[in-house]
């Protein structure tokens, strides 16, 4: 990796990989390949109902780190006030799948078991974090089960992972990790001090406060997982804010089968939670831009 991409390159962390891809059209890496900020592209599916994410310039951010250029693209986000969860009356934010462009894609459905995905994230200047809310991460599993690894289900939880990050009150973040429900799990992600068991949607809150959003300025999300070998614990769970490790677990059982593979990015984010207390207190707007991904 050059060592000239200073920001840029806390898209990509880590240097050891075999081929990725980027919307950053200032990230020059040498097997890395620059692609459109298209749905066709980068192979986004199962739009969320009516909620849009258009293409648009985004404002400056209030503070630009050095050597960083800020994006000139980005989805777009809204939040209505009122707005909660996706299957809410008044659905707010956006949600899509995203494999990746189709040679990348082709990869991920060929076994790929170790994988990195990044983007960068803006909040509005006066943006109201309220309670919380969810933001993309990486998914996989088993078929079509790997669709199903939210919103509180246990049924199938052993064909299929999860892990979207959250922002909570005053911008503390986390990841909000589905997995397949056993006591190895269990032990490795609540292990980290920060962690917490979220009963009422069977979740587990991995390393909450352990970094901090920040208003009106990009931030740039890493995400590495890795897949245990049959019958091991040995799977793997790692965050980059800003080229920052955050968070890093290990001891996993991610799969109990082979089928059970990476499958991209669950592109989601919305306040909540799904109860009034966790709703958007007023129209609010998010950006969401160098989408980019990496077989390790």
């Amino acid at each position: 990796m050059s060592s000239n991409n200073v920001s840029p390159s806390h898209l990509f962390p880590i240097t050891n990989f075999k081929s990725g891809f980027t919307t950053c059209p200032a990230l020059k890496i040498n097997g890395v390949t620059n692609v459109p900020f298209s749905d066709k592209t980068l192979g986004i599916h199962k739009n969320t109902g009516s909620l849009s994410h258009h293409i648009v310039t985004p404002p400056p951010p209030v503070q630009a780190l050095p050597n960083e250029p800020s994006p000139q693209l980005a989805w777009e986000a809204k939040y209505p006030k009122g707005s909660i969860s996706p299957k809410t009356e008044l659905p707010g934010g956006m949600g899509f799948y995203m494999s990746g462009p189709s040679d990348f894609a082709k990869m991920l459905d060929g076994g790929a078991t170790e994988t990195l995905f990044s983007y960068r994230v803006m909040f509005e200047r006066d943006w109201d974090w309220v309670k919380g809310g969810k933001l993309p991460g990486a998914y996989g599993g088993v078929g079509d089960l790997a669709y199903r690894c939210s919103g509180g289900r246990k049924d199938d939880r052993c064909k299929c992972f999860n892990f979207r990050l959250m922002w909570r009150a005053g911008g503390k973040g986390e990841i909000y990790a589905y997995v397949p429900l056993n006591e190895t799990n269990d032990a490795a992600l609540l292990s980290h001090p920060l962690s917490k068991r979220n009963n009422d949607f069977s979740g587990i809150s991995v390393g909450r406060g352990a970094f901090t959003f920040r208003k009106g300025v990009w931030t740039t999300v890493a995400e590495r997982v890795k897949l245990n070998t049959h019958n091991k614990a040995n799977g793997e769970i790692q965050l980059w804010i800003d080229g920052e490790c955050v968070l890093h677990i290990t001891g996993l059982i991610l799969r109990e089968e082979e089928a059970s593979h990476i499958k991209g990015l669950h592109f989601q984010t919305f306040f909540g939670g799904k109860t009034p207390e966790w709703a958007s207190t007023k129209d609010q707007k998010a950006w969401f831009a160098d989408v980019s991904g990496a077989i390790l």
